[in-house]
């Protein structure tokens, strides 16, 4: 594991806990001497993880669209700077660089972000981990809903499983050096294979 992609809120958001949860990420990922790979801003928790892993030595590389270069604010002190075109080439860019995914509490942007590696994964694009670091039960209803789409039939037991979860970051990343990837969806029948 030599890199993880990090998707955030540009935010704090409204308890403590979210911004103490991306420090202790940013300290556990430089720890590991795992380089972050994020959205390239210096402000909210996309700020603050970067900042921890900064603080403790750590290799931090962000990618950044041109257009969001200002309203983001670009990190001036990261190890690296990828300016894109597009967020859709910022995701992809991402992609290529990180060895895994993990998730803290966001917005509309940072569950598009995850949904959209996820899917990746289920279609056998990529087969790296993919982590949600629940800080604080942020992401409870959206586990339920996993757990929801599953029981509808949408969602099959083995993709359930393919989002691993956990409140402490050492924990999570720890479940990382284990991960299987699940066989690649198929809409075939059993009986057509």
């Amino acid at each position: 594991m030599k890199a993880i992609a990090v998707f955030c809120g540009s935010s704090n958001g409204a308890l403590p806990s979210y911004k103490r949860g991306a420090e202790l990420l940013g300290k556990e990922l430089a720890r590991r001497n795992i380089a972050l790979v994020y959205g390239g801003s210096s402000i909210g928790l996309m700020g603050t993880v970067a900042d921890a892993v900064l603080e403790e030595g750590g290799k931090v590389i962000g990618v950044l669209p041109k257009f969001l270069r200002d309203k983001e604010i670009a990190h001036p002190h990261i190890t690296e700077l990828i300016t894109v075109d597009s967020m859709h080439e910022r995701k992809q860019i991402m992609e290529q660089l990180a060895d895994g995914f993990i998730i803290l509490p966001g917005g509309s942007g940072t569950l598009e972000e995850f949904f959209e590696v996820f899917t990746w994964g289920q279609l056998g694009l990529h087969q790296k981990p993919i982590g949600i670091l629940n800080i604080d039960h942020y992401y409870d209803l959206l586990i339920s809903f996993f757990t929801h789409m599953n029981e509808q039939q949408f969602l099959q037991d083995k993709f359930v499983k393919m989002a691993l979860v956990d409140s402490n970051p050492a924990h999570l990343i720890q479940q990382f050096y284990t991960y299987s990837p699940p066989e690649v969806k198929t809409f075939l029948k059993k009986s057509q294979t």
